[in-house]
């Protein structure tokens, strides 16, 4: 990292000795400014070093979205630590087993159910006599360590490359964020797109806003009240947002919007259409990459419409589809998608747990697709998700774009269960939030839009949003809970 940026903690104090008075966060009513959380940020470095944390320690945050997990977060870096972000809804099962994978030296939260590390509430400030003077410049060996693969079983944490300079102005230009903006920031901050959109966020000067637990009201009200310009979401809040906009458009005004990005998570064409219409092509932008970022896509809304389902050319690293037997496949063939950095280009993070699938200095997250001739990539679906029926692979998120177009339809899940005489058949699981769907009307939907053997068998209506406010499923534990009850 070059050593003109300035670390974390020194931006920081940079950016509230510019302008004080100048909001940085707001959530749930309540705005703190710049100079707010300087003061309180530099307080809450001091508590958290008299409690042991250290230049280049971890420190896990399990905190809900909140100025509380801004303020902490801030005072971590000030320290030179790690920002460790979980999320305090995990399961005691798999918050210990991410725990055990490297020690920490401060729990913000939530208790370790171990008993082994040192907590404190979220909302822990430590004493008013401790000084907010600014405190000795320090660098974080990592800027943020994040987790993933809980919902394979596989735990891991993932340690991003560079240290605590980042490059956030850099970041800003190419995702189109202006220090002016006010972003919205709808998704967990335990999330990579939530993470590094607040990052971004606070060390370009911008005014976020958060939302402790996505809602569609008060998402669409958020925007038109702030007039928010800014935001990075996923396909799963833009499902849930339509049908509560289109219930009463006059009562909101989006018109300030300039940027939405989409990504961690495939995005129905019909739905992103729907956004399109709502802001224009040129508003509308999907990235595609994994949390480790080896290689990133980028698509306009504009280029969607001449290429529909793309995720974009690559425009950082390098990506290719790979057969099962390691050849390279031809345009519109699918295969393994496999990435990684530029030639003479450093890794851009470090594993701790299980690691990615490598072939030969590549890494594949598990995602399978295809090139088109013009060079633009499609995503079909994770390998570990794609299933065969009668001998033919279907991929499941190609059922549910179907399903997505019906507009009872809020959220929808398809996992493949076994079938004595097919191997396997789609199961769908679908959300409509009321109404007088039938599995004969969901059917035949798809029948209209799918071949014969893509078609649910089964059809479970669910009261419950089947994707969590990150847009990501747990597929295969909802599987395994399938076929358990239809075994029993």
């Amino acid at each position: 990292m070059s050593e003109a940026t300035p670390p974390i903690g020194t931006r920081m104090s940079q950016l509230a000795a510019e302008a004080p008075d100048r909001p940085v966060v707001s959530c749930d009513g309540r705005t703190i400014t710049r100079g707010e959380l300087e003061s309180t940020s530099n307080r809450l470095a001091r508590a958290y070093a008299e409690l042991g944390v250290k230049q280049g320690d971890y420190v896990t945050i399990a905190v809900p979205n909140s100025i509380e997990w801004v303020q902490a977060t801030v005072a971590v870096w000030k320290l030179g630590a790690i920002p460790q972000p979980l999320s305090p809804r995990l399961p005691d099962a798999e918050f210990e087993g991410l725990l055990d994978l490297t020690p920490r030296a401060l729990l913000v939260g939530r208790a370790d159910p171990r008993g082994l590390v040192p907590s404190v509430d979220a909302d822990f400030t430590g004493s008013l006599d401790l000084s907010d003077d600014p405190l000795p410049e320090a660098v974080s060996p990592v800027w943020k360590s994040m987790a993933s693969g809980g919902s394979t079983g596989r735990p891991k944490l993932i340690e991003a490359g560079g240290d605590g300079r980042y490059p956030a102005d850099l970041v800003a230009i190419g995702m189109g964020n202006e220090p002016t903006d006010t972003q919205l920031l709808p998704v967990p901050l335990s999330h990579n797109t939530g993470f590094t959109s607040a990052a971004i966020a606070l060390l370009t000067g911008q005014h976020l806003v958060l939302m402790r637990r996505f809602d569609p009201e008060q998402f669409l009200r958020l925007v038109t009240d702030y007039k928010v310009t800014y935001l990075a979401t996923v396909p799963t809040i833009m499902q849930r947002l339509l049908p509560v906009y289109h219930a009463n458009p006059d009562a909101y005004d989006l018109s300030s919007l300039r940027r939405l990005w989409h990504l961690a998570a495939p995005c129905p064409p019909n739905i992103k259409e729907a956004w399109i219409d709502l802001l224009g092509a040129d508003a509308v932008w999907e990235l595609y990459g994994g949390t480790e970022l080896q290689a990133l896509t980028f698509i306009s809304g504009s280029e969607w419409l001449t290429h529909r389902g793309s995720v974009g050319r690559v425009v950082s690293g390098q990506m290719k589809v790979l057969d099962d037997d390691g050849n390279e496949c031809s345009p519109g063939e699918i295969g393994e998608i496999y990435m990684r950095p530029n030639a003479g280009e450093r890794a851009t993070y470090r594993y701790i747990g299980s690691t990615a699938k490598s072939r030969d200095g590549w890494d594949s997250l598990g995602d399978l697709g295809w090139f088109d001739d013009e060079g633009y990539l499609y995503l079909a679906d994770r390998r570990v998700d794609m299933f065969t029926v009668g001998g033919r692979n279907v991929y499941p998120a190609e059922i549910e774009n179907a399903l997505a177009e019906h507009p009872a339809v809020l959220s929808c899940l398809v996992v493949g269960v076994p079938h004595e005489d097919l191997g396997q058949v789609p199961y769908a699981l679908v959300h409509t939030g009321g109404g007088a769907l039938t599995e004969e009307d969901v059917a035949a939907f798809v029948a209209q839009r799918l071949s014969d053997y893509k078609v649910p068998r089964t059809v479970e209506f669910v009261d419950t949003p089947l994707r969590d406010d990150a847009g990501k499923a747990r597929r295969t534990a909802v599987r395994d809970e399938v076929i358990a009850r239809l075994n029993a």
